[in-house]
């Protein structure tokens, strides 16, 4: 709940808010704690102790977790807020079409580009009028000037002893213990692998804060950093130790703000198994992980975007993904008498290539659906015509409505085609993930929270993925956003990507997420209870 009233300046507005000269702003979460008055400067951390993505950037060969990062902060070009850098906090609530456009639609409406809305005006209350606790940078900085080296060093622990999904034992033992030393309570899932932990009071609105703990059956090819992975075919080649440790400092740090009665509602950790199988967000619905929450939140990390940045988007910012299975079968024959038989090959030839075309035409266009073969196989002579073969492919798609469709689509354009050349033909559709499409107002609360903790350049747009992310499964039944997360050392040269051996991130990157991730958790508490069921925008639903 809100702190005393501060004292009020002339323009009304409290004290130390962002009006002020000095540069300092109302900020979502508290006034300053006890002893935490005198915030540190954002210190300069050793050049060796910093990897640029991809593996550019050794550390030294000590491998001494301990002193890894600097305290305090960032440094040199990296884009974490100084002293009256950041933007004036909005806390601008969306309503009316904007927000149905978030909800309902998953294209921005005429005239908006996705991830380019402007920021809304300026304005220094919270929920029914009542002020915001400033001081919310201060207390981030005195918080990672003591646990930043600790946080790198339960990095470096993960991406040294990474897990495949489902057998996230040891990582989920150390986020509990970890959890439990600072007086928390985690709940691991029934499965035995991941957990869930609330912090704060409930009887306000939650937020919940999701982080994926599996690796990738990858080698670590990376050479010359001390935390290289220790288990042979097994790679944190995805970022998701550190977003795990991204969760779990916000969370640390939002347990002390709740201690000190700063914490006006609940925020509930998610650290999610199997994100890359997948199927662990479903495990964490089932589990109850999501029951009461208002709105989620993460952060992916994107090479392609230096530290300092964060990349925000409207709508659907990353894909469907779902596999399919196509087996064609027929009598078989001699390719010299194809008209007596069934011409298999040419049957599957034309599935191939038609299905995808097909597909195509009974969409929207902007609903982005694809279908891409990735094997097909039949016969194993020339002279033969085979009694079977098969073709395997994805379903990718940005619009949840066609998503829902593709299913009865695919099987009805299936079964025309194998009849116009006289074979059976059954398909096998899997459910991978639904699109993550983005709710305009929680992107907007990503926005406001970094211009509290960044620097005025560090939002950018990013573009649509057509890679999956489960995340999705929590979309389809909350609102909430995912925000990419720049992890790339300033300048460096070279091209990097998610999912190779030698992945690697700056670790100057993870004070920033922490700032982002509880700034956002803050922002959506003081922007108040459970959003109504908007007004939708006429015609805006894609068919």
């Amino acid at each position: 709940m809100p702190g005393p009233e501060q004292p009020h300046r002339p323009d009304g507005r409290p004290e130390g808010t962002a009006a002020d000269a000095s540069g300092g702003k109302t900020a979502s979460g508290g006034k300053t704690a006890p002893g935490e008055n005198n915030a540190p400067g954002e210190n300069t951390a050793p050049d060796e102790h910093r990897a640029g993505a991809g593996g550019a950037g050794a550390r030294d060969d000590s491998g001494d977790a301990g002193n890894a990062g600097g305290t305090g902060g960032t440094r040199g070009n990296v884009r974490a807020a100084g002293s009256g850098g950041a933007e004036e906090n909005t806390g601008r609530r969306p309503s009316g079409p904007a927000l149905a456009q978030g909800a309902h639609m998953t294209q921005p409406g005429p005239g908006v580009m996705p991830g380019l809305e402007p920021p809304t005006a300026p304005g220094p209350h919270g929920p029914e009028g009542s002020e915001r606790p400033a001081a919310l940078r201060p207390q981030l900085e005195v918080f990672l000037a003591r646990h930043e080296e600790e946080l790198v060093a339960f990095r470096r622990d993960l991406h040294m002893h990474p897990e495949l999904g489902y057998n996230e034992h040891r990582t989920t033992a150390r986020i509990a213990e970890r959890l439990r030393l600072a007086g928390l309570e985690p709940r691991i899932l029934p499965k035995g692998t991941g957990l869930f932990c609330d912090i704060g009071p409930g009887d306000g609105p939650t937020i919940a804060l999701r982080a994926d703990i599996d690796a990738l059956p990858l080698q670590d090819e990376k050479e010359d950093v001390p935390y290289r992975s220790t288990v042979p075919g097994v790679a944190h080649a995805c970022g998701h130790d550190a977003h795990t440790t991204m969760v779990l400092g916000a969370g640390l740090f939002l347990a002390q703000q709740a201690e000190a009665g700063l914490l006006p509602g609940r925020v509930r950790l998610l650290f999610q198994p199997a994100e890359e199988t997948p199927g662990g967000a479903l495990d964490v619905m089932a589990a109850g992980g999501i029951a009461g929450v208002d709105r989620a939140f993460a952060l992916h990390c994107d090479p392609r975007i230096e530290v300092g940045e964060l990349g925000l988007r409207s709508g659907p910012i990353t894909a469907a993904c779902d596999k399919v299975y196509v087996k064609v079968t027929g009598p078989g024959g001699h390719t010299a008498r194809p008209h007596l038989t069934a011409d298999l090959v040419y049957a599957l030839a034309k599935i191939v290539t038609e299905l995808p075309a097909a597909l195509s035409r009974r969409v929207d266009p902007r609903s982005s659906l694809s279908l891409v073969w990735g094997r097909v196989s039949a016969g194993s002579v020339a002279n033969a015509i085979p009694d079977d073969g098969v073709a395997e492919g994805t379903v990718r798609c940005l619009d949840d409505e066609a998503w829902h469709r593709a299913p009865e689509m695919m099987k009805a354009l299936l079964q025309s085609v194998a009849a116009a050349y006289d074979v059976e033909a059954s398909l096998e559709y899997v459910r991978g993930v639904p699109p993550t499409v983005n709710e305009a107002a929680s992107v907007q609360m990503f926005r406001d929270a970094a211009a509290q903790v960044l620097e005025p350049e560090g939002v950018v747009p990013t573009p649509q993925s057509l890679g999956g992310e489960d995340f999705g499964w929590y979309l389809e039944s909350i609102p909430g956003a995912l925000a990419r997360l720049g992890v790339r050392t300033p300048g460096s040269p070279g091209e990097y990507d998610l999912h190779r051996g030698d992945f690697d991130v700056d670790e100057r990157c993870i004070p920033v997420g922490v700032r982002v991730l509880a700034a956002t958790a803050l922002t959506a508490l003081w922007d108040g209870a459970r959003p109504a069921d908007p007004e939708t925008v006429e015609g805006a639903t894609l068919a």
